[in-house]
């Protein structure tokens, strides 16, 4: 249906330029505006549908200032407008529809809105700034020859950084969302290209009225029915390597454009130039301040979730060890007792039979939310050995404190009502002086032979390892 659409549009855009005269002339106008206001149209439908909303609205909005300004080449075509402003406007609206358009390619995945203004800013910035030195040039052509040529490769350099980034985005991107909407996005830029350079070069002594009005259509249409057939996308994916350098390197396009582009002025709009300077520097270093910043933040959370249990929230059994085997070397050089306790829920399959997953998923975070609030001192740490296990390291202490906090842990979690009804533990205590020899492994196998003893024994009691001897 797209692709019979887009033939009837071009066929009834032909049969009005046919008509030959004036008519031809004003009807060819309204193809001219409608082309990429059905583009738009096709974007909005698209963002609605797809995860990548944003970029696709950005095409839409650089549609919509296209066809403005497309719209005001009519009205002066017409005698309507005022020959002091209207071309200046429609000359306004084409240079910054390509600003929605570079801030997308400049843009990366997942950034904050805090960034994503500094962009705008830079891109909004960039507009202006070409708007000045492509409307310098316009405002010349009376008196320079070459003038209209600058306009024109003005608009060539536009158009190709569009397009070669579109097409550098599409190749380096993983992700089926992003890569299908570069995809789009680097087709219609491409066609947009060639369509502009040939108009602009070749025909750009005809009026509007004549056949080559079918090439402007081009692109816009090839952009609605890319944006309405959601066509799947090739299965190349691009390394690793390249895609992260390109996610790295995209946010330096609109700093090195604003630049370029204010070197270009410097010489007709000198405090625009600088204006161009300072934002580039200090948008591009309050951007990467901003970004290092969020990497830090999720730098610590993903730290604090490799050291975390997911259930529970208590250490999990990689921080145990890293902790077990720390604390054991402080012992050794301090010469203070190291003490271990090991926690297993007494009966736990038998619950979880009994009550279902769900339920043993909350008995597991309440025994361990009972045994974190007991412990006595912050340089305890309780960790989830595995299962139904827990682990506690008692750091700098002596052999009666060890068994007398295995004792309030286990009345802690005796006294624990849960909806379900009551639990109990059993505990495993290991006490040894690190400095008197030995190794953390050893603790480690005197606290879980004092557990299986505990359970022997009947469970929900604390047995205790002890020179050999286990006491329960």
């Amino acid at each position: 249906m797209p692709l019979l659409f887009v033939l009837l549009f071009a066929a009834c855009h032909g049969v009005v330029l046919a008509m030959g005269s004036g008519a031809a002339s004003t009807g060819s106008f309204v193809f001219l505006v409608a082309a990429p206001l059905l583009a738009g149209a096709a974007c909005v439908w698209r963002a609605r549908q797809d995860r990548f909303a944003l970029g696709w609205y950005a095409v839409a909005l650089a549609m919509l200032l296209w066809a403005g300004g497309m719209a005001l080449n009519m009205v002066d075509a017409l005698g309507a407008g005022r020959a002091d402003i209207t071309p200046r406007a429609s000359l306004l609206l084409y240079v910054v529809y390509g600003v929605p358009l570079v801030f997308i390619l400049a843009r990366t995945r997942r950034e904050r809105m805090r960034i994503s203004i500094i962009d705008a800013a830079m891109a909004g910035l960039l507009g202006v700034l070409f708007f000045v030195h492509t409307g310098f040039f316009a405002d010349r052509i009376d008196v320079d020859a070459r003038a209209m040529a600058n306009v024109r490769y003005m608009f060539d350099i536009q158009n190709l950084c569009i397009a070669g980034f579109a097409v550098v985005r599409w190749l380096a991107e993983d992700s089926p969302q992003h890569r299908g909407f570069f995809r789009t996005l680097a087709l219609y830029a491409l066609a947009y290209l060639l369509v502009a350079g040939y108009i602009n070069h070749i025909t750009s002594d005809d009026s509007f009225g004549a056949y080559n009005d079918l090439l402007i259509d081009l692109p816009f249409l090839l952009l609605a029915v890319l944006a309405l057939r959601q066509s799947s996308v090739p299965a190349l994916v691009p390394g690793p390597r390249l895609s992260r350098v390109i996610q790295a390197g995209g946010p330096m396009i609109l700093p090195l454009l604003l630049l370029v582009v204010g070197t270009l002025v410097v010489d007709h709009a000198r405090a625009l130039a600088v204006a161009g300077f300072v934002v580039a520097t200090l948008g591009f270093g309050l951007r990467s301040t901003l970004l290092q910043l969020d990497l830090l933040e999720r730098q610590a959370a993903l730290d604090q979730l490799a050291r975390q249990d997911g259930l529970t929230g208590v250490a999990n059994r990689r921080q145990f060890d890293a902790v077990l085997q720390a604390e054991w070397s402080r012992g050794r050089r301090s010469g203070n007792g190291l003490g271990l306790l090991l926690v297993d829920i007494d009966h736990f399959k038998a619950f979880n039979d009994a009550h279902g997953h769900p339920a043993g998923d909350r008995c597991l975070q309440a025994v361990a939310a009972r045994l974190q609030a007991n412990l006595r001192r912050a340089t305890d740490c309780l960790a989830r050995y595995g299962g139904e296990e827990f682990a506690v390291i008692v750091p700098d202490c002596g052999r009666h404190d060890v068994i007398a906090l295995a004792e309030t842990l286990r009345s802690a979690v005796e006294a624990l009502a849960l909806p379900e009804g009551k639990v109990s533990i059993s505990v495993g205590v290991a006490f040894q002086r690190p400095s008197a020899g030995g190794m953390a492994t050893q603790l480690l196998a005197d606290a879980d032979a004092a557990l299986y003893a505990a359970k022997r024994a009947g469970r929900n009691r604390v047995s205790v390892r002890d020179d050999e001897v286990i006491v329960a």
